[in-house]
C-alpha cells in the first residue's frame, strides 16, 4: 500500500480495539505506516455506536475481519507477523497469550518484531486484571484530583489517560523501539500503561509540589484556574474568554486592554491578591461580547483567546489558514500532526467498515487466494 510520510515502508498489525489503540495507530498510519487492522466480528461490545465513517481514529488504514478466538486464527496472524515490523494489542494482561499471540509466540516468528502493549493498569501489579477506563487511571495518578473547580474534580474528557497518557506513549515507544532496532537488529516489547503515561505527564507538577510551589488543592495555583492571569472568564454574551498572561508584561497589557486599574497590583504572583483581582477581571470581561474582546486584542501583546466549541474551531482564521482541520468525504476532522518538511503525512483513506478490505489487504501481505478462501471457509475470516 503506497502512502506518504516518514513511516512509509513500516508494516503494522493492529489487533483491533477501542480507546488508545486506534488513536495510536491513526498517528502511525497518518505518517505513512501500512497498517492492517484486524477487527473483531460484529457484535463486540465496545466503541461508539456510530457509522464507520465517523470513527475517525480508524482512518488511513485497511481492515480485515478476523475471529481471533477461532482455533485457526493464531497461525494466520503469525503468518502476518512474519512480514510485519510492529504488532500492537490492547487486551488485558494474559489475553494475547491465551490467543497464542503473546510476545513469545510473535517474536519467535519474527525476532525483529516490535510488540506494543497498551493497558490501563499495566502488565503487572495488584490492579493489572481489574477493569477500568481513563477516569479510573487518571484518578490514582493525581491527575484527576488536580483538574477541576475548588469544589470537585472534573474529568478532562479522555485526553489525559487514553490519549495523552496512552496512545501518545505507545506510539512514541513503538517508534523508539524501531529506531533502536537499527542498532541491535532485534525487536522488543513496549509496555505502555495509561497509569504510567498519565503520571509521566505530571512530571513538572510533581517537581513544583516537591518544591513547595504547588498547593495540593485545585484552583489555588497559577495553572489550575487559581490565578487571575490564567483562567476563563464569561463574556456579556454568555461565551468565554481564555486568559493566559503568565508573564508580567503580558499581564499588564491585558489589564490595560480590559480597562482594569493596575493600582495596588504589586507582584502578580502574590496569591493574597488573586481573589480580588479575579473579581475585577471578571467584571471587566463581562462588559463586552467574546468577539468584541477578540477584536480589541488582535495585534496586541496579550495572551487572550476565544473559547471555541467543536463546531466553531475549524472556522477560526488561524486554524483555517494552517489547514489544521480538513474535510474528508464530508467529515471535518483534524489533519495529521506533526508536520514534516520533506515527508508530510496524509490521510490516505477514510475510516473503513470492519472487514472492508479483508481479501485485498491479506493478498498484499502475501496470502494466496487459496489460503484466503481456506481461512474464510473455516471461520477465521468473517
Amino acid at each position: 500500500m503506497s502512502g506518504s510520510g516518514p513511516l512509509v515502508g513500516i508494516r503494522v498489525i493492529e489487533l483491533g480495539g477501542v480507546g488508545p489503540i486506534p488513536f495510536a495507530c491513526q498517528l502511525l498510519a497518518d505518517l505513512g505506516a501500512d497498517i492492517i487492522r484486524l477487527d473483531r466480528p460484529p457484535g463486540y461490545d465496545g466503541g461508539a455506536p456510530i457509522e464507520a465513517r465517523f470513527n475517525l481514529t480508524n482512518r488511513s488504514r485497511r481492515s480485515a475481519a478476523v475471529d481471533l478466538k477461532n482455533p485457526g486464527a493464531a497461525a494466520a496472524v503469525l503468518d502476518l507477523v512474519r512480514a510485519a515490523d510492529v504488532l500492537v494489542e490492547g487486551f488485558r494482561p494474559g489475553v494475547a497469550e491465551r490467543l497464542g499471540l503473546g510476545p513469545e509466540e510473535c517474536m519467535a516468528a519474527n525476532p525483529r518484531l516490535v510488540y506494543g502493549r497498551m493497558t490501563g493498569w499495566g502488565q503487572d501489579g495488584p490492579l493489572a486484571q481489574a477493569p477500568g477506563h481513563d477516569i479510573n487511571y487518571i484518578a490514582v495518578t493525581g491527575a484527576l484530583h488536580a483538574i477541576g473547580t475548588a469544589q470537585r474534580p472534573v474529568p478532562p474528557l479522555n485526553l489525559a489517560g487514553d490519549l495523552g497518557g496512552g496512545s501518545l506513549y505507545l506510539a512514541f515507544g513503538v517508534v523508539a523501539a524501531l529506531l533502536e532496532r537499527h542498532t541491535s537488529g532485534r525487536g522488543q516489547v513496549v509496555d505502555a500503561a495509561m497509569v504510567d503515561g498519565a503520571a509521566s505527564l505530571l512530571t513538572m507538577f510533581f517537581g513544583f509540589h516537591a518544591a513547595g510551589y504547588w498547593e495540593d488543592a485545585r484552583a489555588s495555583n497559577r495553572l489550575d484556574s487559581g490565578a487571575p492571569f490564567y483562567d476563563v472568564y464569561e463574556t456579556s454574551d454568555g461565551r468565554w474568554l481564555a486568559v493566559g498572561s503568565n508573564e508580567t508584561r503580558f499581564w499588564r497589557n491585558t489589564l490595560r486592554l480590559l480597562g482594569v486599574d493596575e493600582e495596588g497590583m504589586t507582584d502578580q504572583h502574590d496569591k493574597s491578591t488573586w481573589p480580588a483581582m479575579k473579581e475585577r477581571v471578571a467584571a471587566a470581561v463581562a462588559t463586552k461580547t467574546r468577539d468584541e474582546w477578540c477584536a480589541l486584542a488582535d495585534g496586541e501583546e496579550v495572551c487572550l483567546a476565544p473559547v471555541l466549541s467543536l463546531s466553531e474551531a475549524p472556522r477560526h482564521p488561524h486554524l483555517r489558514e494552517r489547514q489544521t482541520f480538513v474535510d474528508v468525504d464530508g467529515v471535518v476532522q483534524p489533519a495529521p500532526a506533526p508536520r514534516f518538511s520533506r515527508t508530510p503525512g496524509a490521510i490516505s483513506r477514510p475510516p473503513a467498515e470492519p472487514g472492508e478490505h479483508t481479501d485485498e489487504v491479506l493478498a498484499d501481505w502475501g496470502f494466496s487466494a487459496d489460503r484466503i478462501a481456506e481461512l474464510r471457509s473455516t471461520g477465521v475470516l468473517r
